[in-house]
């Protein structure tokens, strides 16, 4: 965050990277509408209404895809490209994107910031990213092509007490909100957890790529936007993420985690 005047810039910055994030034969316009979605999921996290965009671009066989791809999801999500930088080089692809937004509420929401007896919410459905990427048809935009929450952060700003976006898992997620807040644990209950493909609830609970918005609130909020409740924050002790009565204890099993 940067205190500008009477404005309070959000400022973001993620990469992606071929192998890691997309694989060598991805459509190109899909990686940079997914560049561009993933960094604005981020604002939408801050509640924060976007400004622009700073583009790093790697040279590649289809600039004019991913060109396509970048204008597409601009116009989409009504940002701007302010600049950035080309390069050229002969290892794998990686692409980075700053993200530049302004709040829309003081406080500025953190993932730190639950409170005892908050209730906990998601918005949307998780594991369709999950789906998607095994090729299921029904799923594809869901990996290829998500759409940030920008409207809902925006929304929830006033109401509740943390949020962040899910990228590397709901359960490791979680677990870095209740490790942000102060004497907190949150305890989550998977059968209310709404998820794309029951039988798998917990590849669905640990894959990411969702960009849904995790956040808590007192349970008495009359919150803005469709989300479901899938737990209670409660007093820090033996683990700080519970699901389903059993400590997760071992945040390294919980999710995607960055190398």
């Amino acid at each position: 965050m940067l205190e500008f005047g009477n404005e309070t810039l959000i400022l973001n910055h993620d990469a992606m990277a071929e192998g890691s994030h997309f694989r060598p034969d991805a459509d190109m316009t899909d990686v940079a509408w997914k560049l561009v979605a993933s960094n604005l999921s981020d604002l939408a996290a801050k509640g924060a209404e976007p400004i622009g965009v700073l583009v790093g671009h790697c040279l590649n066989p289809d600039n004019t895809g991913f060109v396509k791809g970048l204008r597409e999801a601009l116009e989409a999500f009504d940002v701007k490209l302010l600049g950035g930088d080309t390069i050229a080089t002969e290892a794998q692809r990686v692409f980075g994107l700053t993200a530049i937004g302004r709040a829309t509420h003081t406080p500025v929401p953190a993932r730190g910031g639950a409170q005892l007896g908050n209730a906990i919410y998601v918005t949307g459905t998780l594991g369709r990213a999950m789906l998607g990427y095994e090729g299921d048809p029904r799923h594809l935009h869901a990996f290829n092509r998500p759409i940030p929450r920008l409207r809902e952060g925006r929304a929830l700003a006033p109401h509740i007490t943390a949020m962040m976006d899910v990228s590397d898992g709901l359960l490791l997620d979680a677990h870095r909100m209740a490790c942000a807040s102060v004497d907190a644990a949150f305890e989550l209950e998977s059968s209310a957890i709404p998820v794309a493909d029951p039988p798998r609830t917990d590849e669905c609970l640990r894959w990411g790529d969702d960009y849904e918005l995790l956040f808590t609130a007192p349970p008495e909020t009359s919150l803005p936007v469709e989300a479901t409740r899938i737990g209670t924050v409660t007093a820090a002790g033996l683990a700080a993420l519970w699901l389903d009565g059993e400590a997760l204890t071992d945040p390294t099993s919980l999710g995607y985690q960055h190398g």
